[in-house]
C-alpha cells in the first residue's frame, strides 16, 4: 500500500495574506511543514501542492517535490485530487500546510484505519476531537461531526449537532479536523463531482464525499494542533518552536 502526503498550499489567505512564506525560526512556514511530514517517515512520498510561484520555488530550492495547480481551486480536496490524477498511490494524506508541528501519532491513527479495513469499505478516514466549551460548540467557524455507533461520519455541520433536548441525557461535542485520509478513487469522484446542495450550504467539502454516498471513518484524537491563522498564531508558533 503506497501512501502519499499531500500539503496544499494557497498563497492568499484572507485573515493572514502569504502566511506559508512567513518566517518561523529561520524557515518559511511551509517549508517547516513540508519537513515535519517527512520527519514522521510515515509517508513514501510528501508533495506540496500550490498555486503560487514563490511557494513553489522555495520548496524546489530546499530539495522537496512541489506540484503547480493548474486551475483555481475553492476547496484542499480538488486541489489534491487535481495533483493526484497521475501519481501512484493507493491512500493519500492531506496534510494542513498552516500546521507546522505535525502530530504523527494522530496521522498514523489515520493510516492504521486503512490497514485494518481489508474489505476497502472505508474511503476516508478524518479526525475529531471532544470540545466541551460552550463558544466553542456553539462557533460556526467550528464545524462539528456527528458519528454511528461504529464512528462513521453520519453529518458534519457549522450548526450545534446534535441538538441537546433531553437535559437528563449526556451529549458530546465533536469538532472536526480538517485533516483527511483517503482512497485515492474517492477523491478522483470528489473531484469529478459539481458541489452538492448541502455542502454549498454549509460550505463543508466533507459533506459532498457523503452527498455521493463515500464512507469517512472518524478517529478521536486529544491533540489540538498549533495551526496559524493570525500574524499572532505566528508568535505563538515561534515560542513554541523555541521551547
Amino acid at each position: 500500500m503506497k501512501i502519499i502526503a499531500m500539503i496544499p498550499a494557497r498563497y492568499s489567505a484572507s485573515r493572514f495574506p502569504g502566511k506559508l512564506m512567513k518566517d518561523l525560526g529561520g524557515k518559511p512556514v511551509i517549508l517547516r511543514t513540508y519537513e515535519a511530514a517527512l520527519h514522521t517517515k510515515l509517508f513514501d512520498d510528501v508533495y506540496i501542492v500550490t498555486d503560487s510561484d514563490i511557494i513553489f520555488k522555495t520548496i524546489k530550492k530546499a530539495g522537496g517535490k512541489a506540484i503547480m495547480s493548474k486551475k483555481e481551486h475553492e476547496c484542499g480536496s480538488d486541489r489534491i485530487a487535481e495533483a493526484v490524477e497521475d501519481i501512484e498511490a493507493d491512500i493519500v494524506i492531506n496534510v494542513q500546510g498552516d500546521e507546522p508541528f505535525i502530530d504523527a501519532i494522530s496521522l498514523s491513527k489515520l493510516i492504521d484505519v486503512f490497514k485494518k479495513d481489508t474489505k476497502k469499505e472505508i474511503d476516508l478516514a478524518s479526525l475529531k476531537v471532544l470540545i466541551t466549551n460552550k463558544e466553542d460548540i456553539e462557533n460556526p467557524n467550528n464545524v462539528k461531526v456527528i458519528t454511528d455507533v461504529d464512528n462513521l461520519a453520519i453529518y458534519f455541520s457549522r450548526s450545534v449537532i446534535p441538538y441537546h433536548r433531553d437535559k437528563d441525557i449526556n451529549v458530546k461535542y465533536y469538532k472536526h479536523k480538517g485533516v483527511y485520509a483517503f482512497r485515492k478513487q474517492a477523491l478522483i469522484d470528489f473531484y469529478n463531482t459539481p458541489m452538492t446542495p448541502l455542502e454549498a450550504a454549509e460550505k463543508i467539502e466533507a459533506i459532498r464525499y457523503q452527498e455521493i454516498g463515500k464512507k469517512i471513518k472518524m478517529v478521536e484524537t486529544e491533540v489540538e494542533a498549533v495551526g496559524i491563522d493570525t500574524p499572532e498564531d505566528l508568535e505563538k508558533a515561534i515560542q513554541f518552536l523555541k521551547q
